[in-house]
């Protein structure tokens, strides 16, 4: 029986689904469900609800999964509290979970605390961190980020730069400046878009300060990118660093690509933004003013070296590949002149929006898209900016509305296409990200009143997606790190991570190791093209 292992909010749906494996590596288990599943109150032992399992798609074999699935409805329990599903018949149960009001937020706590696991440059220690998981501060050695120097010219003491801070990529240490802004923006976007959620309490060094938690992560994150602006406003491209367990162990060298245009205009975006998010927070005033100052010198250098690229990949420079094509680079150029005009009001960045909006595919292809959730959300934004022509504004959001209708959005949860209830076109290598983003697609409609079918529908095909992470999937497992202690029975044990290194003692896995890795990573997700690495076929 799969489950959300944190549980559900009181008024949404809620589906499980019960699974009997047809193909794949489980194919040898089978499981025919009863006639009745039991909602069963954990506290009192109280039999609260009774319904009948509903076979999906006649009892057909999903592709996706190879699994043949029935799904049990019990949106009709609402009163809070811990409960589970039982199939009495075969003395056999779900998970529990809890149904309240404040239900995700243990999760969201710890998935934004793993942003500062992730810091580089900087002790995580008790009782910030958890004991099991402190360490010094990493990569400030000698030739290390405080000393960085340009990837060609090691040797050359007048490339030095003082890159410290920022946050490890992902597995790998790296830090990429596109990347690294698009996580700014996302995260700037969430406290704009909610802010009552984020309070100065998730046990980060500068809890209590009177801002809130995410928007100090963001501090944290932004003075990397300050670090990165050259004087002539560009912006470097990627740092290289080395890798060891635990990060402060690491000894080489810290390495920089040079600035490209891309780079400048991702930073431009986030700068812009963060300057209009930030200079509403008491004492970030004149921080955030310098970010504007920053936002305008870089969009000015991109915008006269239009074609600076640089391909780390190419060049031995940190591992993931970081450079954009043409229709990328334009793609950034929309997004950086959005929040510019949303942070300074100049009608000069209006225009350029205005003037060059229709050559996005979202309104060129009426396709919206999980593969371009940036520039779509970035296109919404501007559409509800003051300023804006009534009629720029109605086409954005009509033909938003328009591509929602698309055969992957809406059709996809009307027709009931995905066996685990969170369709999405395909699955690929990072299909945990597919998945948030096609919730927020359906998000993005109601946010920016952009033809949304009602409140409750949206809201629920968006929960389908977060139910999937907290395991309504073929595995049953919430793709979180760690979260045993958080309200899930069986969550990501191991995963790729530096830090976390297969074979450590310490930390590689929640059952095989001391500690296993930090709580509240969301991990890749089911990939299809899932190989040995061919440089490590043993």
């Amino acid at each position: 029986m799969t489950v959300d292992q944190f549980g559900y909010l009181p008024d949404s749906e809620k589906v499980a689904v019960l699974r009997d494996p047809q193909q794949g590596y489980d194919s040898a288990e089978s499981y025919t469900p009863p006639a009745n599943i039991h909602v069963i109150n954990n506290d009192t032992g109280e039999r609260v609800y009774t319904t009948q399992p509903q076979s999906w798609n006649g009892g057909a074999t999903s592709e996706n999964s190879g699994d043949r699935v029935w799904h049990i409805d019990f949106s009709a329990v609402s009163e809070e509290g811990e409960y589970i599903l039982a199939d009495e018949n075969n003395e056999f149960r779900s998970p529990a979970f809890r149904i309240a009001a404040d239900v995700y937020r243990p999760v969201l706590v710890h998935a934004v605390r793993s942003f500062y696991y992730q810091r580089a440059g900087f002790a995580k220690q008790a009782p910030y961190a958890d004991a099991r998981w402190t360490d010094g501060a990493s990569h400030l050695g000698n030739g290390q980020d405080p000393e960085a120097r340009r990837y060609n010219a090691t040797g050359d003491t007048s490339t030095e730069r003082d890159l410290r801070g920022g946050w490890y990529d992902a597995g790998d240490y790296n830090k990429y400046t596109n990347w690294h802004a698009d996580y700014l923006v996302a995260l700037l976007n969430s406290y704009r878009e909610n802010p009552a959620v984020w309070t100065d309490d998730f046990n980060i060094p500068e809890s209590g300060n009177g801002i809130p938690d995410l928007l100090d992560e963001v501090k944290w994150g932004m003075d990397w990118l300050v670090r990165m602006q050259e004087n002539n406003g560009s912006v470097l491209s990627v740092m290289g660093l080395s890798h060891a367990s635990p990060p402060s162990s690491a000894t080489g060298a810290s390495t920089y690509g040079p600035a490209t245009t891309a780079a400048s205009y991702s930073s431009a975006a986030a700068f812009a933004l963060g300057s209009h998010v930030l200079g509403q927070i008491a004492g970030l005033q004149s921080y955030a003013a310098d970010l504007s100052q920053r936002a305008e010198s870089a969009w000015q250098w991109a915008q006269a070296n239009p074609d600076v690229t640089f391909r780390n990949s190419d060049n031995g420079v940190a591992a993931g590949e970081q450079e954009v094509d043409d229709y990328g680079r334009f793609a950034k150029s929309l997004m950086a002149a959005v929040h510019l005009y949303g942070s300074t009001g100049k009608p000069e960045y209006r225009s350029f929006v205005e003037n060059n909006y229709q050559s996005a595919h979202l309104i060129e292809w009426s396709w919206v898209s999980i593969w371009e959730a940036e520039i779509q959300h970035a296109l919404l934004y501007f559409s509800a900016l003051d300023g804006v022509p009534a009629q720029v504004a109605s086409n954005i959001r009509n033909t938003y509305a328009a591509g929602m209708n698309g055969d992957d959005n809406w059709p996809a949860v009307e027709g009931d296409n995905d066996a685990y209830r969170a369709s999405i076109p395909q699955y690929t290598w990072g299909s945990n990200r597919s998945q948030a983003h096609q919730g927020n697609l359906f998000l993005d409609q109601l946010l920016f009143d952009a033809g949304a079918p009602g409140d409750d529908a949206v809201r629920n095909a968006a929960l389908r997606h977060v139910n999937y992470l907290h395991g309504v999937n073929p595995q049953g497992k919430v793709y979180l790190s760690n979260m045993g202690e958080y309200g899930a029975e069986n969550s990501v044990d191991s995963f790729y991570h530096t830090w976390f290194a297969d074979g450590s003692a310490q930390w590689d896995s929640v059952t095989e190791s001391s500690y296993g890795p930090a709580p509240g990573f969301l991990v890749g997700g089911p990939n299809p093209s899932y190989d040995w690495d061919a440089c490590c076929p043993n």
